[in-house]
């Protein structure tokens, strides 16, 4: 694993445990990656409490709770997936953030609309979630690290904005 992915894990760590807050992940195409580089992170089990590898539709709605016509209308690579797996997530194991990864990491899967590298990543807690898209380009696993990397930072960033001590609503 890229030593400044488990740098990053390891500085979001301290804020989970500072603020009281706990995390559970949902990974399509990052495959177990993200929840990976949080556990790496000695004492990681004081805030990170699981993680699902929705990798398939209908896992992505009978283990979080996808809608069906959201996977339908928008696909598995939209930020209303994203969006509901990470509430999805946080829901099922009660945590106070969840954070959800799904994209097209290559070398095939990729569209006109939706070229191989696009990801999308969502953060669920506090009443609110944050979605962003990620464009990324290299190989497989480049795409793959690139996107835990976009997912801590976004993860990070919710964490900054949320008061000490502040649970999910």
């Amino acid at each position: 694993m890229v030593t400044s992915l488990l740098a990053l894990a390891k500085n979001i760590g301290g804020m989970l445990v500072k603020k009281g807050l706990t995390v559970g992940v949902c990974e399509s195409c990052t495959g177990g990656m993200l929840g990976a580089a949080i556990t790496a992170i000695p004492g990681s089990s004081r805030y990170f409490l699981g993680g699902i590898i929705a990798y398939t539709d209908g896992v992505k709605e009978r283990s979080v709770g996808v809608r069906h016509r959201t996977l339908v209308k928008y696909g598995a690579v939209s930020p209303q997936t994203a969006r509901e797996m990470a509430q999805g997530v946080r829901i099922k194991f009660r945590t106070d953030c969840g954070i959800a990864v799904t994209g097209i990491a290559g070398p095939s899967g990729g569209t006109g609309k939706k070229p191989v590298g696009t990801v999308y990543l969502a953060v669920s807690g506090r009443g609110r979630t944050a979605v962003k898209r990620g464009r990324f380009s290299g190989s497989r696993n480049a795409v793959r690290n690139r996107s835990c990397r976009a997912a801590l930072l976004l993860l990070k960033g919710f964490l900054a904005e949320m008061a000490d001590g502040e649970r999910r609503r």
